[in-house]
């Protein structure tokens, strides 16, 4: 029996990978295995992975023929994956020797459905630790309890898949996959429809993960349409959440939590390409119009100046029916 199942989707990515794999060599262990997804990479990536492959134990290596993003590549390994939990890595991250036999440990002792975890967030060579927020460690809990309050940050704003490790029943239950095709914010309706819809999860805190920031090739540092995506995103949070049974108490958090993240993207509109920036304009306008306007109504009252002043100014703009469809 396979005991943690890693899925670690690649793509571009040869300046970091190796580092990436030498930590998940530093973690092997018999019942563990690592499931190497290429996405159709096209630079020496393929060629380390095929190394790899040969040398990591417990590797298993699967190549998408077409770029697919990062959603499509975890479906892939969690469709491969035959652990009794799972968790994520990404191909540019690593981790500390010996973390996923702690992480493992952790979850068989607080027997819940998931478990979250702290990460150093590496930016060139400055370290910071980033804490999961919610302050009771180590106690099981409904995650549905946590999602609240609206106004303050919660555990479905840490939207890290790899901050984590998740117990199979779950994938069992169509919990863990990814909205197929979403280049970014993939994590966030992930995050959301875990806390509405599993029964218990915990926060430890365990460090172990080192998440680099300020990649180049990432796409939270390119300004193209891909980034767009984060509306397709937040979209199905609004939908999903509005169809759940406490759809008058959850709503005004999924909202505000919407409402911020296009306001971030309007206030570093200059990054992006002039015709995608055109684009995150009346996209981010017709949003706000599908949005439950009382609640929309309520989120931008409890919103600072700059911010709401910034949104309204954009609810107001006129939207051509092809966009608010």
């Amino acid at each position: 029996m396979v005991k943690l199942s890693v899925i670690v989707p690649f793509y571009n990515v040869q300046q970091y990978a190796p580092d990436t794999l030498k930590s998940l060599r530093a973690n092997a262990r018999d019942d563990f295995e690592f499931i190497l997804v290429d996405d159709c990479s096209k630079d020496e990536t393929p060629e380390i992975l095929e190394r790899a492959a040969r040398e990591l134990p417990g590797a298993v290596h699967l190549r998408h023929e077409t770029n697919g993003g990062l959603a499509t590549a975890r479906n892939t390994g969690l469709d491969a994956a035959r652990g009794e939990y799972l968790t994520f890595l990404d191909g540019d991250d690593w981790l500390a020797p010996g973390y996923y036999a702690q992480l493992v440990a952790a979850i068989e002792q607080l027997g819940c459905d998931f478990v979250r975890t702290d990460h150093v967030q590496c930016t060139a060579r400055a370290r910071s630790v980033h804490r999961v927020p919610h302050g009771r460690r180590g106690v099981v809990m409904p995650p549905r309890d946590v999602i609240l309050p609206a106004d303050r940050s919660t555990s479905v704003d840490y939207a890290y898949a790899w901050a984590g490790i998740y117990h199979r029943r779950l994938a069992d239950q169509g919990l863990l996959h990814f909205t197929d095709g979403l280049r970014t914010a993939e994590d966030r309706p992930w995050i959301w429809r875990l806390h509405r819809e599993a029964e218990t999860f915990a926060a430890v805190g365990l460090l172990g993960v080192f998440y680099r920031r300020g990649v180049a090739s990432s796409l939270t540092q390119i300004g193209d349409v891909r980034q767009l995506d984060f509306i397709r995103a937040f979209d199905q949070v609004i939908r999903e959440t509005a169809a759940d049974r406490d759809a008058d108490k959850l709503l005004p958090k999924a909202v505000r939590t919407y409402c911020a993240i296009i306001s971030h993207h309007l206030g570093s509109i200059e990054r992006f390409e002039p015709q995608v920036a055109r684009k995150l304009k009346s996209l981010s306008a017709a949003a706000l119009k599908r949005m439950p306007q009382g609640v929309l109504d309520d989120a931008l009252d409890s919103m600072d100046i700059q911010r709401a002043t910034r949104l309204r100014r954009l609810r107001r703009r006129p939207v051509s029916a092809e966009v608010a469809a």
